[in-house]
């Protein structure tokens, strides 16, 4: 990646997706992209900025071929943007052809040949961002809209470029200056001894700028969960409907499914997204403690290994989905799976509702009374004939240790829109979606480090320490919040952030 400063050289690069395609396009940016793109088509009418203009590419190559004998290969729209009134503040052109991949290689070729250089992965954004044009929490979210998988996560990309963070941000930087003034002037007059900033003022702006830093990085419990979505591990016995289930939230047959227990061996997953978060489900191998033996008295080595991964899934997804049979007592397997997820955020969905309702429908007697709810938490020996309360609505058993029971069915689809409901709830924790939330790890480490920096501050100023060493905690502060937008972010970092950018970008 080329060091940040002015930039001198013409860069190219195909900015549209590798393959074929219906429009294709070659961008320039650079001192010389104008007179480059000029040769690289044949134009009717001139350049103009911010006009397309219809081209023709051409081929050259023949022997002893002269431009105006030059055979037509493609129609172009060409665009021109004049500096500084360009997305990365330089002259600028977008050469758009069919997205024929030997055509824009031709044109990319040719461009290299009359002085451009290949341009480096995220490197039209960084010169955006170097020339003032976007701040970096603007440079990242071009990248998010770039990779964004549902709708939400566009959305919000979409408002971090639009400088949704950076507004947020900037009330607070602004007071954080004025303090920082207002104790600069009082050491200055130190010597005529007037106490320009007393200590109770200081402790009432220092008080003032945190509420609105720790709600920022609070917003971080969400924006990040949209930014990058969450696992969710289907687990549960063998042939309790996991499956059924996992393709049911998938909306398509993605998962085998068979009437014998024991038929998913090895993990299968698929990206969902529930309410605009993107979601992972992973379909687990049923648990159980003695898989079935081989003609030789060993235990099948397929099924032990899909029941150890089984485990891993489990250990490692942010959400867990336990399914039970409603026409099946819990077996020890799932008294300890359950008494696993304690304190994890986890739903308890017992499967084959309209197993249990046919069954109550054939058996039913008016002078009956209905059977007795089952308690999760009794002993795993306990004889029963039901593993969890099936009421129609969502319930929650505060005996359980706080496991959400509901009551589904894959077959008829009963229950399923609840089920997404509650995963939605469980993986954003109720946390509303708001303007400039926090969507990465860097950003929200500069807001952590801003608020201690206050912090300490704030204790400084109590404990009488002299206005100088505030004054260390408070610039401490500031230079926090300019790396979140890239005021005073060193350049080792800026390479690595656009780097992760497509070339062309």
């Amino acid at each position: 990646m080329p060091a940040p400063g002015p930039a001198t050289e013409t860069i190219a690069a195909i900015s549209t997706p590798p393959g074929r395609g219906g429009i294709g396009i070659v961008r320039l940016s650079g001192p010389q992209a104008a007179s480059i793109a000029v040769q690289l088509v044949r134009l009717p009418s001139p350049l103009e900025h911010a006009h397309a203009r219809l081209a023709y590419v051409l081929d050259e190559t023949g022997d002893g071929a002269t431009r105006a004998e030059a055979t037509r290969i493609d129609e172009a729209l060409v665009t021109y943007f004049r500096a500084p009134r360009s997305y990365t503040a330089e002259d600028l052109v977008e050469i758009a052809t069919h997205g024929s991949p030997v055509v824009l290689e031709l044109l990319l070729r040719r461009a290299l040949e009359l002085g451009a250089r290949l341009a480096e992965p995220g490197e039209f954004t960084q010169r955006a961002f170097l020339s003032g044009r976007l701040d970096l929490t603007q440079a990242e979210a071009v990248r998010d809209l770039i990779e964004a998988q549902t709708l939400t996560q566009a959305r919000q990309a979409a408002s971090q470029m639009g400088g949704a963070l950076s507004r947020r941000v900037g009330p607070v930087k602004q007071s954080l200056v004025e303090l920082a003034a207002l104790l600069e002037a009082g050491i200055d007059f130190a010597e005529d001894d007037l106490d320009v900033t007393p200590g109770h003022e200081i402790t009432r702006r220092i008080a003032a700028l945190t509420p609105p830093l720790d709600a920022l990085e609070a917003s971080f419990a969400r924006g990040r969960i949209v930014h990058d979505g969450l696992t969710l591990a289907i687990v549960g016995r063998p042939n309790a409907g996991k499956s059924s289930l996992f393709n049911r939230l998938v909306e398509r047959d993605r998962a085998i499914v068979t009437a014998t227990p024991g038929t998913t061996r090895d993990l299968v997953t698929e990206r969902i997204s529930i309410g605009g978060i993107p979601i992972e489900l992973v379909d687990t191998a049923g648990l159980r403690e003695a898989p079935p033996t081989s003609l030789d008295g060993s235990l099948e080595e397929a099924e032990q290994l899909g029941i150890a991964r089984s485990r891993e899934a489990l250990a490692d997804a942010a959400l867990v989905l336990i399914v039970l049979d409603a026409t099946e007592p819990l077996n020890d397997e799932e008294h300890r799976l359950l008494a696993a997820v304690a304190g994890r955020p986890a739903i308890v969905a017992v499967n084959k509702s309209d197993l249990l309702e046919k069954s109550k429908l054939e058996k039913s007697d008016p002078g009956k009374a209905e059977p007795e709810k089952f308690d999760l938490t009794s002993s795993p020996r306990a004889e029963c004939s039901l593993p969890v309360a099936y009421a129609k609505e969502p319930a929650l058993d505060s005996r359980t240790g706080g496991l959400i029971a509901l009551s589904t069915s894959a077959l008829t689809g009963e229950g399923i829109a609840a089920l997404r409901e509650k995963i939605l709830a469980l993986a954003t924790g109720g946390a509303a979606a708001e303007p400039g939330m926090l969507t990465n790890l860097r950003q929200h480490q500069a807001v952590s480090t801003a608020l201690a920096a206050l912090a300490d501050a704030a204790k400084a100023n109590l404990d009488g320490i002299p206005h100088e060493m505030i004054l260390l905690d408070l610039y401490r502060a500031l230079w926090a919040l300019d790396s979140l937008t890239g005021q005073t972010t060193p350049d080792d970092i800026l390479n690595l952030i656009f780097s992760t950018f497509c070339i062309g970008k």
